[in-house]
């Protein structure tokens, strides 16, 4: 086992350097609100794939994919994979669009506020931010976490010195220090995560040695039609790509990003190499099942199939295998923390902005302030959750429920504000309906416990049926609707921040 203060000290050091890196690179650079949260026109089609790839990367994939592994073998990996991977298709069709809608945006709730109106506009920041901030709270949970298992760290000084470190860079340099660290932080973590694959198969004596322990242990994880894994990795498709489309993180990326055909670039790459590292993770999850203790049934006291990979790491392994991947771990954390707080500082920001009037230096100091309230409740929240996995899910649900509704309005001109809102609160009753945690939070309300239906422990009814059934409310909503939206009011309504507000 890693000593403690072995990896607190690597800890201390890699926030260091990266919190230098973001500090120096963006000095001087950050003079506007625009500067602040869009870094408008900066990056190439490099730089545009490097953020794409460390963004959507957390600590998460050293959890919960390789507990989908473990738990439902290939085909929920390959599900997984999927999932991850088609968002970025759809967001490499998606961003030109937007960009070419809403040349000066900033965000999907400023988009929300001109298309839609103030019911589904004040519905849409509530699922946004809450959808963030607990993704947020999740990583935060999840490195603090990972410390604790692997070397015995306490979780609040992980929270502590993570949140307080990255929060320092990004309030000062906004999403180009996020940018620019997510660069780095791409360079560095896949050649880590590689290095971690074959050191694993190393340490374990081969690929098939490793192959001949998951076909002894439990062989039908290695089976592409095991009913369950195809379930549920179906349902992480639907919960993924409904959750990313509400992510704040890609819109502000969209308009970093110098042109159409860098977006449409960036994205397509992000779309292999995102699913590709997916793929390895979550695979880990069943290596870990054929060679170390993993207890993947869930009613169990003993169950670890959430913490797989951690200890598969624990089964025997070189300390530098297990140093390599706290290093992995706190940079995937770190990439995906500093997405975060730039993107709700976005969000706020820009609904400070409507909702004071305000521009210039005082919106800048505003916006900087918010973020460390923001940074401040989720490190709180981190230090009291008990699973990273419920908090991802719970997150996702939201997603998966308003996503359709929001992103249709930017093609059909015939939704209504009040037909998205029905929309997206038909898909979130129909998921929270079949959602199998917080269940007895649920039962417990008075006539609806009564009614529930019983809960779906593979997510599918709940994930797909939030997606499913909100995609046909909109699609029916659009077509009995007699009004018409024109789309390109939505370019003249949504203004730059630095621009006068028009009376």
């Amino acid at each position: 086992m890693v000593s403690s203060s072995t990896a607190l000290g690597l800890t201390v050091v890699t926030l260091l350097i990266f919190t230098g890196i973001g500090l120096w690179y963006t000095r001087g650079r950050v003079k506007s609100v625009e500067d602040l949260i869009s870094a408008r026109n900066s990056a190439g089609r490099r730089r545009t794939t490097a953020t794409l790839v460390a963004s959507v990367m957390g600590v998460w994939v050293l959890f919960s994919a390789p507990e989908a592994g473990a738990s439902f073998g290939i085909a929920a990996v390959i599900g997984y994979a999927i999932g991850e991977a088609v968002p970025m298709y759809v967001y490499s069709r998606l961003g030109p669009r937007i960009r070419r809608l809403i040349p000066n945006g900033h965000s999907l709730t400023e988009y929300a506020h001109a298309r839609f109106g103030t019911p589904m506009y004040v519905f849409v920041v509530v699922m946004s931010a809450l959808y963030m901030f607990i993704f947020l709270s999740a990583e935060l949970t999840g490195i603090a976490g990972a410390l604790s298992l692997v070397a015995g760290v306490p979780q609040w000084q992980t929270a502590i010195l993570v949140g307080g470190f990255v929060l320092l860079y990004t309030s000062y340099g906004g999403l180009s220090a996020s940018m620019f660290t997510d660069t780095v932080q791409a360079l560095l973590v896949v050649p880590l995560l590689v290095v971690a694959l074959a050191g694993t198969l190393l340490a374990l004596g081969g690929p098939l040695r490793v192959l001949d322990g998951i076909t002894s242990s439990n062989p039908v994880l290695l089976d592409l039609g095991f009913v369950a894994g195809l379930q549920f990795g179906l349902a992480l498709a639907f919960a993924i790509l409904g959750a990313e489309l509400i992510n704040q993180t890609w819109w502000q990326r969209i308009y970093a990003s110098e042109s159409a055909e860098t977006i449409r670039d960036g994205f397509r790459n992000a779309t292999v190499l995102n699913g590709g590292i997916v793929f390895v993770t979550a695979f880990f999850g069943i290596i870990a099942v054929g060679n170390a203790d993993i207890v993947t049934d869930v009613t169990s006291a003993a169950y670890n199939a959430d913490v797989a990979f951690f200890v598969l790491l624990q089964t025997a392994f070189p300390d530098w295998l297990v140093l390599v991947v706290v290093l992995l771990a706190l940079m995937l954390v770190m990439s995906s923390v500093d997405t975060l707080f730039t993107a709700l500082s976005s969000l706020v920001t820009v609904d400070l902005a409507r909702v004071t009037e305000r521009r210039g230096r005082s919106l800048l100091v505003g916006g900087r302030l918010l973020t460390v309230v923001v940074a401040l409740g989720a490190i709180y929240v981190s230090l009291s959750a008990q699973s990273v996995l419920r908090l991802f899910f719970l997150a996702d649900l939201l997603g998966a429920a308003v996503a359709f509704p929001l992103v249709y309005g930017l093609y059909s001109t015939q939704l209504t504000g009040t037909g998205a809102l029905v929309s997206s609160l038909g898909g979130l009753s129909v998921g929270l309906a079949y959602f199998p945690d917080f269940r007895s939070v649920l039962t417990s309300v008075p006539l609806v416990g009564e009614v529930l239906p019983a809960a779906d422990p593979l997510y599918l009814l709940s994930f797909g049926g939030a997606f499913l059934v909100s995609t046909g409310f909109a699609l029916t909503a659009a077509r009995l609707s007699t009004s018409e939206f024109d789309l390109d009011r939505l370019a003249s309504e949504i203004r730059r921040l630095d621009q006068p507000s028009v009376k």
